[in-house]
């Protein structure tokens, strides 16, 4: 535990992990990420009283976080070592991408609002995190400059993958995302089947998410 907390904010740091627990995080390594990141440096000032809570935050944009029980059950689900390369689809506050960067050797986040780039890798600068990096660009066609990744994380639903992020995924990768369709949605895994373009698809869990937009908004 942090050297140096009042009384009150370690007990707020025990609660918030023995909640993650309590939802199903049982993966050592993803909760040392959750403990050690700290949630509030993530968050709009005014939402930080509430960083220690599994709960949605608004971000500018429109946008939101998300809770954070549901981000560790998509990280955990990504099976992550620490040689992988990560592609991360929806950057929001930078949160996930610090996550992803305590459990992987590389980040490469993608956010289609400027400002929301622009903000969530200044909070990645300004926690230490450099092998975490975030773009400005449109997530569905992903970053083909660094491909190819060893795990693709899609913060959001898709109906069907899109195919530049597929051929984006190395031989023995996989895709966590929720997939929608014939009126469910549920959070998925995807590995390349007998050809790169044949994905496997294993449903882990029910999972609503807004489906993922779109082009890229320069202008906020």
């Amino acid at each position: 535990m942090s050297v140096g907390l009042d009384p009150g904010a370690a007990e707020a740091r025990i609660a918030f992990l023995l909640t993650l627990r309590s939802k199903g995080l049982r993966d050592t390594r993803v909760l040392g990420a959750f403990e050690t990141v700290p949630r509030a440096r993530f968050v709009p000032q005014r939402y930080v009283d509430l960083a220690l809570t599994d709960v949605s935050l608004p971000l500018a944009c429109g946008q939101t976080t998300l809770a954070p029980s549901v981000m560790a059950e998509m990280i955990t689900a990504l099976e992550l070592k620490p040689e992988h390369r990560v592609l991360e689809i929806g950057a929001g506050s930078g949160y996930g991408a610090a996550i992803l960067a305590r459990l992987a050797k590389e980040v490469v986040s993608l956010e289609r609002y400027r400002s929301l780039a622009i903000e969530a890798q200044a909070r990645l600068r300004a926690q230490g995190v450099e092998n975490a990096v975030v773009h400005l660009a449109d997530g569905r066609l992903g970053w083909p400059e660094g491909a190819p990744y060893d795990r693709i994380l899609i913060h959001a639903a898709v109906e069907k993958l899109p195919p530049a992020l597929v051929s984006q995924l190395a031989p023995t990768g996989r895709i966590i995302a929720v997939e929608r369709g014939g009126g469910r949605s549920s959070l998925s895994r995807f590995t390349h089947g007998t050809g790169l373009s044949d994905m496997v698809r294993v449903t882990l869990a029910p999972l609503s998410l807004p489906l993922l937009m779109e082009g890229v908004a320069e202008s906020l």
